[in-house]
């Protein structure tokens, strides 16, 4: 009897193991390589005090030590930074760490990041043209007619190069998803978005405004299909009403799985929202932690049925 449970209880243990293992094989399957190309750090310009990898217009200004100023707290500004060459990872993150703020009570327009089949060409929305193809990330700081939404507020919209941004309702037919974001302006610290894409599978959105180092979850989209080929861009836009909108950094990782396996449910489910930091830096003690106890477990069970199955041994031989 007492073999029999030991060899239950063994079952068992592997059983509840054996998830565990592959989920966390899964989830450390996919990798990243930076992408230089799609990515902004001081001083930001070479040695002409030119960029080789990204253009920039309209009202930008470029602090090499500090930020690239898209608008400064004027009216009537649009400024924009464009990539040069095209996004062609077809799985990707894009990290990009930014700063709006400004004196006084009222303020605008606000600022937005854009992954798009075009390049940079201006006009009404958030400085940028107007029936873009692609995605549009939304940092929108005035409201114009949205009730019940609490500003500021981050939205995205995948455009398909014919429809027009619902300017007047601040996007709300064109909404894909989005949050509020208070305390995204004139935070005590840089902010962050980072915006995570696995081609034709999912869009999620993580913001860090709140508190340095935590991230939070805005959104988290399905079955999203952007361009294969795209180009990255950031731009902000003021009217009657002002801010500085600035961009500190942008990290912009291609991902990728050696075993091919990017699906949602191996990389798409990581939640953010809940840890601090950098999750890569985060999950690997746990990790081993959880790895050794399963082992001291499963060792304990083994030596457990194998002291079962002698006492069982000795008694059978004490029958006879």
């Amino acid at each position: 009897m007492i073999f029999t449970y030991l060899l239950s209880l063994v079952s068992v243990l592997l059983v509840a193991w054996s998830p565990l293992v592959v989920a966390q094989a899964a989830e450390s399957d996919v990798k990243s390589i930076p992408l230089r190309t799609h990515s902004l750090q001081t001083p930001y310009l070479d040695s002409d005090m030119q960029s080789r990898w990204f253009d920039f217009g309209g009202s930008t200004v470029i602090r090499a030590d500090q930020y690239i100023r898209l608008t400064s707290q004027q009216p009537s500004q649009a400024g924009w930074i464009f990539s040069r060459v095209p996004l062609t990872a077809t799985n990707w993150e894009i990290e990009v760490e930014f700063k709006i703020h400004g004196t006084g009570n009222l303020f605008g327009d606000g600022m937005a990041m854009w992954v798009t089949k075009d390049r940079a060409e201006q006009g009404t929305v958030f400085g940028m043209k107007d029936k873009f193809e692609g995605l549009g990330l939304f940092f929108d700081t005035y409201k114009n007619n949205r009730p019940g939404v609490v500003f500021p507020y981050v939205m995205a919209m995948v455009g398909d190069g014919q429809t027009t941004y619902d300017q007047g309702n601040d996007g709300k037919a064109n909404e894909l998803a989005g949050c509020s974001a208070r305390g995204v302006r004139n935070a005590d610290f840089p902010t962050r978005a980072k915006v995570t894409y696995f081609q034709d599978k999912q869009l999620t959105v993580d913001l860090m405004y709140k508190k340095e180092e935590e991230w939070t979850r805005c959104f988290e989209v399905p079955n999203v299909k952007l361009p294969s080929v795209s180009y990255l861009g950031f731009s902000a836009e003021t009217g009657e009403l002002s801010d500085n909108h600035e961009i500190v950094k942008v990290e912009t990782k291609n991902l990728y799985s050696p075993s091919g396996q990017t699906s949602t449910g191996a990389a798409g489910s990581k939640d953010y929202s809940r840890k601090k930091g950098r999750p890569s830096k985060e999950k690997a003690p746990a990790g081993w932690f959880w790895t050794i106890v399963r082992f001291v477990l499963f060792g304990f069970a083994v030596a457990g049925a194998y002291v079962g199955f002698t006492i069982y041994r000795s008694r059978r031989k004490d029958r006879f």
